[in-house]
């Protein structure tokens, strides 16, 4: 059984999310659940994890616009 959170992000993310199809959502689900419990590991903090996932993000070149057309296909 999951349990649910509150997350606060941009509106803009909140509204990619909102608009995905429910596949897509459950997805980004697992992905989310997966880095959240990677902070959980012995000697990382969550907000180290955020940092990493936010510098990998903008290093690949993810930004809002891109993130919008994922969601969308």
């Amino acid at each position: 059984m999951a349990d649910s959170i509150t997350v606060s992000v941009d509106s803009e993310v909140a509204n990619s999310y909102r608009s995905a199809s429910d596949a897509e959502r459950r997805k980004l689900d697992l992905l989310v659940n997966l880095r959240l419990r990677e902070a959980g590991a012995p000697g990382k903090s969550l907000r180290e994890t955020m940092q990493e996932i936010s510098r990998n993000a903008q290093q690949r070149g993810l930004t809002p616009g891109i993130l919008q057309s994922i969601l969308d296909e």
